[in-house]
């Protein structure tokens, strides 16, 4: 059976592999033997490998051990743990902050707490595979409305009994368009139809605002989101995920949420080290500013070069390719010119939507974006993409 549907997927050019690293993530690492330039990571400030983060998980681990040994609930609840979710909720201005081993567990474990059977919840169609599978794992009803179509999510509220609980969710920055939420409609439409809004920030988390506190702070809407939750493992440059919010709802999702109940509690190093990277985010402005410098430089020249690209107003930036084949065949071009930047196809994307997602981080130097511009040039011409 499995050989048969690995078989189709094949055929479809939609199976995956792994693609090991043999160094640590950075600008350039080291794969298959070679030197690669990588346009893939998440790492978008850079702090992975910064010597204060990667410090402090040697520390934690020295004082504390490699793991917590339980869950939070019985005995895995360590000073890590409580000092992170303090600074987070300090740095988003909340009353409190709760943590998860993983924004896939955080988003399984809340939406299914928030909202229950009877309720109602409505989900951007490009929201990510974790949001989906917490809808589905609720008991309330479920609806998806169209990528940012307000007009189709007002239409679905309008139909909706006023009385019952109502739950909007969404992506702040969405991870395989680069495009933003438009935050201020959701905002209004919620308020006007007395619905709760829930924003998934993973990759609008130290990058988005003028002090990186994510996608609400870009729109001006810091104070009127409650539900913010984000991740750990990309700018902050180390793993887990949380949420922001009011003190009751953080200790009613200690008692609620079952992601966090019954799992083992998050390595008290990967606590330590966002803790350190929180600290650099707000100490260091000036790598958010290069990152987007270094966005600027890349976004312009692939344009100029003619590809054609999502309208991404982020470090996403999805060379929007179609068909599979084409997508696999052009990032292996791409390989060969020493640059990773993988083919992302269905069911990450909708049929028909294959593409190369290039991201790009604080670290990469004015010399490393020519050098990609220079391959994808190369690359696009070779297979007459441009």
């Amino acid at each position: 059976m499995f050989e048969q549907r690995l078989g189709e997927l094949g055929a479809q050019h939609l199976t995956r592999r792994l693609t090991p690293l043999h160094s640590s993530v950075g600008p350039v690492v080291e794969m298959a033997g070679r030197q690669i330039l990588l346009l893939a990571s998440n790492d978008y400030l850079g702090l992975a490998n910064h010597p204060e983060v990667v410090q402090s998980a040697i520390e934690a681990t020295q004082h504390f051990g490699a793991g917590a040994g339980a869950s939070r609930l019985i005995s895995g609840s360590l000073p890590p743990h409580q000092e992170l979710e303090s600074a987070l909720a300090q740095f988003k201005g909340t009353e409190a902050a709760l943590t998860f081993s993983s924004g896939y567990l955080a988003n399984i474990g809340i939406i299914p707490a928030l909202v229950e059977q009877g309720g109602l919840i409505l989900a951007d169609r490009l929201c990510h595979a974790s949001l989906i599978d917490g809808c589905r794992l609720s008991a309330a009803d479920f609806r998806v409305y169209r990528h940012n179509d307000i007009d189709h999510l007002r239409s679905l509220l309008a139909k909706n009994r006023r009385t019952r609980r109502t739950l909007i969710v969404t992506d702040g920055l969405f991870s395989m368009d680069g495009d933003l939420s438009p935050l201020p409609e959701l905002c209004q439409l919620a308020n006007d139809y007395k619905a709760d809004l829930y924003i998934d920030d993973a990759h609008g988390t130290g990058v988005m605002g003028p002090h990186g506190r994510g996608t609400a702070e870009h729109f001006g809407l810091d104070t009127q989101i409650p539900l913010q939750m984000g991740t750990l493992g990309k700018a902050f440059g180390s793993s887990g995920a949380y949420l922001a919010g009011p003190s009751t709802l953080i200790r009613y999702l200690m008692n609620t949420s079952r992601s966090f109940i019954f799992t083992t509690a998050p390595p008290p190093s990967s606590a330590a080290a966002a803790t350190a990277a929180l600290r650099i985010i707000q100490r260091e402005p000036e790598r958010r500013a290069r990152l987007w410098a270094n966005r600027e430089r890349l976004f312009s020249g692939l344009t100029r070069l003619g590809f054609s690209l999502s309208p991404s107003v982020s470090p996403i930036m999805p060379i929007l390719i179609g068909n599979p084949e084409i997508a696999l065949s052009f990032a292996e071009h791409l390989f060969a010119e020493g640059l990773f930047a993988p083919a992302i196809r269905p069911p990450t994307v909708p049929d028909g939507t294959s593409r190369i997602r290039v991201t790009v981080t604080s670290e990469h130097t004015p010399s490393h974006i020519d050098q990609a511009l220079a391959s994808f040039q190369r690359a696009g011409q070779s297979m007459r993409l441009i």
